[in-house]
């Protein structure tokens, strides 16, 4: 059995992360702002009222990890507010860049001292951080801030690998989640089964690479 941390765990692909993992046997403890009766049902533990765009939660955290030992510490939280040119939204991008980019930093900050050497860190990202998939433009702040958090992902990646924990980029697919309005092409429940597969997937020496849920290698 693992233990594992999943942020944004309440809903969507956090929560059916949070149910799979369960269902195998793993404990998971689910990370959000505010818990759900579907997360409290699934998980083995629910840290709630913890909010990974604001730097408090570093310390917080710090604090309720302390002397426990996390196996994987999936960083799934993140937010989406469409933004395009020339109507851009500057505090909705801003409030994409403290989620997205700098929330995946705080929480493997908060929880540094409980991963060990064989831990692993997921970073669920998306394509649309990708330059060279980039072929339609708008979204600027979410393209900016994913492309953001992959650049982080591959530090970590580096920074971690003495130590023996190993990072993963991951795009979940476009998924028929609230965030995208139920329109994506695939269900949480496939996206879930692929990020898990490739998670179990991940060593060192595939540390820092960038995935489709898929298996598919990601353009930078």
């Amino acid at each position: 059995m693992s233990n594992i941390l999943i942020t944004g765990a309440n809903r969507g692909i956090g929560l059916e992360l949070t149910r799979q993992l369960s269902e195998r046997g793993e404990s998971v403890t689910g990370v959000c702002r505010q818990s759900s009766q579907e997360l409290e049902d699934c998980a083995t533990e629910v840290w709630e009222g913890i909010d990974v765009g604001m730097d408090a939660c570093v310390s917080s955290l710090r604090e309720k990890s302390a002397g426990r030992t996390f196996d994987w510490v999936i960083n799934n939280a993140g937010i989406l507010r469409r933004s395009d040119f020339p109507n851009l939204h500057w505090e909705d991008m801003r409030a994409q860049f403290e989620v997205n980019s700098l929330g995946p930093l705080r929480v493997v900050a908060g929880l540094r001292d409980s991963l060990g050497s064989g831990g692993k860190v997921g970073i669920v990202t998306s394509r649309m951080g990708s330059v060279g998939d980039n072929t339609s433009g708008g979204a600027y702040g979410y393209r900016m801030s994913k492309a953001a958090v992959n650049m982080a992902g591959v530090s970590l990646a580096h920074e971690l690998r003495e130590q023996g924990i190993a990072v993963a980029l991951l795009h979940p697919g476009w998924v028929q989640t609230d965030m995208t309005g139920h329109r994506g092409q695939v269900s949480a429940e496939d996206s879930a089964k692929g990020l898990i597969a490739r998670l179990d997937q991940l060593s060192m020496d595939t540390s820092g690479q960038f995935w489709h849920a898929s298996g598919e290698d990601l353009p930078w």
